[in-house]
């Protein structure tokens, strides 16, 4: 019975297998983009920073810096964009500026005043490796200074995320997927009537079948990941490159990530090892996948920004 109906599945898919292949990319987008079209019931939500059982809100300071971000940014349709207070750290966004739901942009909520930073962060009782970080140890003071940014770095910080939405990163991203998908079936099929493979034995059509997959998926994990770092190289570029401050801001900002992975490289033991590098990057967990760009690489960029002849 399973195997009738699988045949006739397989029949099925064969006989409409462009309205497949269509509604297979179109799912798969739809499901990569989930947190990006409607990021108000969804991203918010889960990153919405809390406080004594109340949401923690951006201070007006606050909300001004972003405005004055959006602003010298030069970044259209700025009523798109609404900042809201997280608990994590760096600011991340979510959504798509033309879409109705516009994004959401998360600002650290020790952001929201300097002056009382450190009392924020201690409050806000951040773990490392399940544990509460004991502020008054040393390592904890040094990772402490570590989440507290000089008003040109969090600027940097929020302008690369405003940046990212505003270039369309998270379409760009889902867009890999669906992409691979249909290369992949076009190719296989294309292939497979060129070698003539149809009048192939069933078992040799499906080894050939699974190989195909295999190399798809390669392909994808490889495509997937050199995206991701273009499209992070180039939200730095264009944050980096609103003025000299928004620069420095961006150096300063990466040096206290990498001292931050330092720290936790340390207080995790052997797990932070595996984690970190001694440099402060992030070990890749597959061997050839490289999810994001090295940190060292993004904080150099903008170095190179910096050193480049002013017009």
């Amino acid at each position: 019975m399973a195997v009738q109906f699988f045949w006739k599945a397989a029949a099925m898919v064969e006989k409409h297998r462009t309205c497949v292949l269509a509604v297979s990319c179109a799912g798969l987008l739809g499901a990569n983009l989930t947190v990006h079209l409607i990021p108000g019931q969804t991203f918010k939500p889960l990153c919405q920073a809390w406080l004594n059982g109340r949401q923690m809100q951006p201070s007006e300071k606050m909300l001004t810096l972003f405005r004055d971000i959006l602003h010298e940014g030069k970044v259209r349709a700025a009523n798109r964009y609404q900042a809201f207070s997280v608990s994590i750290f760096p600011p991340l966004g979510a959504g798509l500026p033309w879409l109705p739901a516009g994004c959401f942009v998360g600002i650290p909520a020790s952001f929201n005043d300097t002056d009382c930073d450190e009392e924020m962060i201690s409050k806000l009782g951040l773990m490392v490796n399940g544990k509460n970080v004991d502020w008054e140890s040393e390592e904890g003071q040094a990772f402490k200074r570590t989440l507290i940014l000089s008003p040109e770095a969090q600027k940097f910080a929020i302008a690369r995320e405003i940046m990212y939405l505003h270039n369309g990163g998270p379409l760009i991203r889902a867009s890999v997927g669906p992409l691979c998908l249909a290369g992949t079936y076009i190719s296989g099929v294309a292939i497979k009537q060129f070698l003539g493979l149809y009048s192939a034995p069933v078992l040799f059509r499906g080894l050939y079948n699974i190989t195909v997959a295999a190399v798809g998926f390669v392909a994808y994990c490889l495509l997937f990941d050199s995206v991701s770092r273009v499209v992070e190289y180039s939200a730095d570029r264009k944050a980096a490159t609103i003025s000299t401050d928004f620069a420095k801001g961006g150096v300063e900002f990466y040096d206290k990530i990498l001292s931050q992975n330092k720290i936790r490289r340390t207080l995790m033991g052997k797990n932070g090892e595996k984690i970190f590098s001694p440099s402060g990057n992030i070990i890749p967990r597959y061997g050839i996948r490289s999810k994001h760009a090295p940190l060292t690489s993004r904080r150099d960029l903008i170095i190179k920004i910096l050193n480049m002849p002013q017009a």
